[in-house]
């Protein structure tokens, strides 16, 4: 009895861990899709036009004609709500890839070439990392005009850094690997190597950290537009509506609630989404073996098919030399 008790112990904690990772999956991947679908169905979802005035219905509450209530313009908080999703969803899709981008790029070539180069781009990181990300932001945008494409390309510049470092360690362990030496007895290109065989196998710590950065990006986004230094009115976001709401809070709190609401559960849904990938996609988690080398792909130890094809190049290229 004991013996089976002990036995079926471990198992239920791997099925509730199991179960765990899949409902954190299943609820974040169905808030993001939910919300994707409100943001890119806005011109039909929307009762009414987001900037369109109704003079005679200034700060009326939820009713039939407004599921959600007006502001103290007369206009449609759901209009307003669905548009200023699309604009908070397309800053953190923009920003966080120009930040993938330049991150993946730096990341490769510091931990490919060693030496100066990952000398001179970690100085470079510690240097961005040094500085509140927020306040850099705030200082940047203080000199420019503030606008939805200013936002992006500002937070895209500023949140490289964690990427570059993710994608930096998965490269010094990945370089180091038989099926990049093969490549490289091959006569392979450096260039040819870091995005053909190195890119691939680290892109998983790279997935998540994009997913977890939208939603930071959301938002970094609704702060400015709150403190007025993001999207301007009329133009509808999630943060001008805050920054609306706030004056009028006592009087009209639907205001600030649903907005406010928007943000907390999108954020959510992408954070849960985040882990459970990381959870997910990361065998070392998986198995608890976080000391155990990265088995993923080509750089496993049983020899793959590309491994074998890229070996057998190298031996003929050494025989025809």
């Amino acid at each position: 009895m004991n013996a089976d008790k002990t036995l079926l112990t471990p198992l239920c904690k791997r099925l509730g861990a199991t179960l765990s990772r899949r409902g954190m999956l299943f609820v974040g991947l169905g808030i993001v899709i939910i919300m994707s679908a409100a943001a890119l169905l806005a011109p039909w979802l929307s009762p009414y036009d987001p900037t369109a005035l109704h003079l005679k219905s200034i700060l009326v509450p939820p009713s039939a004609q407004f599921p959600l209530g007006t502001d103290a313009l007369g206009r449609d908080v759901l209009s307003r709500l669905l548009y200023g999703a699309r604009v908070s969803l397309w800053v953190g899709f923009v920003s966080v890839s120009i930040s993938i981008a330049i991150g993946i790029a730096l990341g490769l070539l510091a931990g490919y070439f060693r030496g100066i180069v990952d000398e001179i781009i970690m100085r470079g990181v510690d240097v961005m990392l040094c500085f509140p990300s927020f306040f850099l932001i705030l200082a940047v945008i203080a000199f420019l005009e503030p606008s939805l494409n200013t936002i992006m390309v500002v937070i895209g510049l500023t949140s490289w850094m964690g990427v570059a470092r993710l994608v930096r360690a998965e490269t010094l362990s990945l370089r180091e690997r038989d099926f990049v030496a093969a490549a490289r007895l091959a006569g392979t290109r450096p260039f040819r190597i870091m995005v053909m065989h190195i890119l691939p196998n680290a892109l998983t710590p790279v997935l998540v950290s994009a997913t977890l950065g939208i939603a930071g990006a959301i938002l970094v986004e609704s702060s400015l537009s709150f403190l007025g230094l993001g999207v301007q009115p009329p133009d509808p976001s999630w943060g001008n509506m805050l920054m609306e709401g706030k004056d009028v809070l006592e009087i009209a709190p639907w205001l600030s609630l649903y907005p406010g609401l928007a943000i907390l559960i999108t954020v959510l849904g992408y954070n849960l989404l985040g882990e459970s990938l990381r959870d997910t996609l990361d065998p070392r988690l998986k198995r608890g073996t976080a000391n155990q080398p990265f088995p993923r792909g080509l750089h496993h130890s049983s020899n793959p098919p590309m491994v074998a094809l890229v070996r057998n190049e190298a031996c003929v290229r050494l025989r025809k030399s």
